[in-house]
C-alpha cells in the first residue's frame, strides 16, 4: 500500500497452484484490515463438485492474525482420494502432513491409512505422487501455519470441513496468506480430486466485479467488505451471519441467533446499503418493505398491511431479511397524543408488537431490521429486547472513515469501468486529502462528488468528441465545494 494507506490499484501476485492459477492482490492490504474486524477471500469463487461453496477469512486480534476456512460439499460421496466419513478430511490431512514433513512418520501414516481405511502410503521421493500436495503442506508448516481441522454434517446430507490456522500477529505477511490459501486448495483437491482445479482462475482480495455481479444493480451487490468507516458494525453483522450460517451449533447450544436490528443515525449514513449486505453476507433473500405499503387513509386497512406482511414472512422458506426503512413513519412514539390519527398509528405499533412476539419462534430465517433517522421517536418497549436485540449507532463518518469510504468507493469503479486503454482516476488522487477536505459529507454525500465528476468527465468527451482525461485531484476537489455551494 502507498504511506497513506489508500493504495486505489494495490499490486497482485500471481501463481499457479494444483493446476489454477491464484492471483493475490494486496496482502500487506488484506491482513492490515483484519485489525478492524474479519476480512473474506474467496468470496463467490466457483469450485469444483462435490465442493459448492468456500469460505475463508482473516481477523486480527490479541496480537494473533487467525484464518478461518470453511469448505462444504453437498450430499453424497466426494469422489477422489476419499469419501467424508468420520474424520476423514482430518485424517488424511494429518497423515500427508506427516509424511510430507518427516522422513521417519511411515509408521505413523500406516496406522492412520489403517484406521481411516484410506490405503495410503507415504509419498516417495521423485515419484512424483502428490507431490504438490506435501509441498503445500511443507510450506504452511515453514511458514508457521499448524492447521486444526474438523468437520459438521449439514442438513441437507452434505459436509462442511472447518480448517483454522493462527500466526503471530508479528510474523504474518503476504507469505502466511499465501500458504493459508494453499492449504484450502488442498482440501478442496481432497475432496473433488487431483485435477479437479486445472485450469480454475482464483482471486484473493479485493477483485474487480465478475460480470455477472456487473450486472445486478450496485445497491443489490453490495457486501459488507464495500462499507467503509465502520469497522465495528462490519464485525458485528458478520458475527450474525456466522450464526445463520451454522444453524446446526446454534441448535445444539440452543444459542437463539439475534434477529431484530434497529439501526440509527443521520441520513445518508449507510443503513440501507449495510442491510444489504448482511442478506448477501448470510445468502438472504432481501425484502424491503416501505411506507406505502403499510400506511393506509381507510380504518383498519394500515393493520391489516401489517398483519399480512408478517403472515407472509413467517411462510418464507429461505433466510430473509426484511427492512423496514424510515421505520419512525411507519411507528411513532405510542403517547404522541389522542387525536384519531394518534389513536390509529398506536394501533400499528400495537400490531407491530404482537407480531413481532411470535415471527421468531415461528421462523427463525427471518432478520427484521429496522432503520431511523430519529430514534427518539420510536416507543422504547417497541424495539425492547426479545423484539430488537441489536441496537446500533449509525454515525456520520470521522476522517479516517471518509478517507476508507473514498477509497473503496473509487476502487469500486475502478474495478467496473477501468480496462485496456481507458484509465478513469489519475495518479494523484489522495483520498486522505479528500477526506480533509470533507468534513460533515456522510458516505451519500461522497458518492455524489463522484457522481458529478463522472458526469463532468463524460459530457466532456461526449461533446468535444475526444478523451477528457482522468479524473483527477483538482476534478475531486472542484466537486466537493460544487456539492457545498448547493
Amino acid at each position: 500500500m502507498t504511506e497513506n494507506g489508500h493504495d486505489l490499484r494495490p499490486g497482485a501476485d500471481s501463481y499457479p497452484l494444483f493446476g489454477a492459477r491464484v492471483t493475490l492482490v494486496d496482502a500487506a492490504g488484506l491482513l492490515a484490515a483484519a485489525g478492524a474486524g474479519p476480512v473474506e477471500l474467496l468470496a463467490d469463487a466457483d469450485f469444483p463438485a462435490p465442493v459448492r461453496a468456500v469460505r475463508l477469512t482473516v481477523r486480527a486480534a490479541d496480537g494473533t492474525h487467525r484464518f478461518d476456512a470453511e469448505v462444504r460439499t453437498s450430499a453424497g460421496r466426494a469422489v477422489g482420494l476419499l469419501a467424508l466419513g468420520v474424520a476423514g478430511p482430518a485424517g488424511v490431512l494429518l497423515a500427508r502432513r506427516l509424511a510430507s514433513t518427516d522422513p521417519t512418520s511411515g509408521g505413523v501414516l500406516a496406522e492412520a491409512s489403517r484406521r481411516l481405511g484410506l490405503g495410503l502410503r507415504p509419498a516417495a521421493a521423485g515419484t512424483g505422487e502428490d507431490l504438490a500436495g506435501a509441498a503445500a503442506l511443507r510450506e504452511a508448516a515453514a511458514h508457521g501455519l499448524h492447521p486444526e481441522l474438523t468437520y459438521d454434517e449439514t442438513a441437507d446430507g452434505g459436509r462442511t470441513v472447518t480448517l483454522r490456522a493462527a500466526v503471530p500477529s508479528a510474523e504474518a505477511g503476504p507469505a502466511q496468506l499465501r500458504a493459508m490459501v494453499g492449504l484450502v486448495l488442498h482440501v478442496v483437491r481432497e475432496l473433488a480430486g487431483e485435477d479437479a482445479l486445472r485450469d480454475r482462475s482464483y482471486t484473493v482480495g479485493r477483485r474487480p466485479a465478475p460480470a455477472a455481479v456487473r450486472a445486478v444493480p450496485r445497491s443489490e451487490a453490495v457486501t459488507l467488505d464495500q462499507v467503509g468507516g465502520l469497522a465495528e458494525v462490519v464485525a458485528r453483522f458478520r458475527e450474525i451471519a456466522v450464526s445463520f450460517r451454522h444453524p446446526q451449533v446454534m441448535a445444539r447450544w440452543g444459542a437463539r441467533r439475534p434477529q431484530g436490528i434497529l439501526m440509527y443515525g443521520p441520513p445518508g449514513t449507510g443503513k440501507t446499503m449495510l442491510a444489504r449486505a448482511l442478506a448477501n453476507e448470510i445468502g438472504a433473500d432481501f425484502t424491503e418493505i416501505r411506507t406505502p405499503e403499510i400506511l393506509d387513509k381507510y380504518l383498519g386497512g394500515s393493520e391489516r398491511n401489517i398483519k399480512q406482511i408478517f403472515r407472509e414472512a413467517r411462510r418464507y422458506r429461505r433466510p430473509t431479511v426484511m427492512l423496514f426503512d424510515e421505520f419512525d413513519s411507519i411507528i411513532s412514539y405510542a403517547g404522541a397524543g389522542g387525536d384519531a390519527a394518534s389513536q390509529a398509528v398506536n394501533a400499528v405499533a400495537g400490531i407491530f408488537k404482537q407480531e413481532m412476539n411470535t415471527l421468531f419462534e415461528e421462523n427463525p430465517d427471518v432478520i427484521v431490521v429496522a432503520t431511523t433517522n430519529f430514534p427518539q421517536r420510536v416507543d422504547a418497549s417497541l424495539v425492547r429486547s426479545g423484539r430488537f436485540d441489536i441496537k446500533v449507532a449509525i454515525p456520520a463518518p470521522d476522517e479516517s472513515g471518509r478517507a476508507e469510504i473514498i477509497t473503496k468507493m473509487i476502487r469500486e469503479l475502478i474495478a467496473r469501468h477501468e480496462g485496456p486503454g481507458f484509465r478513469m482516476f489519475a495518479a494523484d488522487v489522495d483520498p486522505a486529502e479528500l477526506a480533509a477536505l470533507t468534513p460533515g459529507l456522510t458516505g451519500a454525500d461522497i458518492r455524489e462528488v463522484l457522481r458529478r465528476v463522472q458526469l463532468a468527465k463524460a459530457m466532456r468527451e461526449a461533446t468535444e468528441g475526444a478523451p477528457a482525461g482522468p479524473i483527477s485531484q483538482d476534478d475531486l476537489r472542484e466537486a466537493v465545494a460544487g456539492l457545498r455551494r448547493g
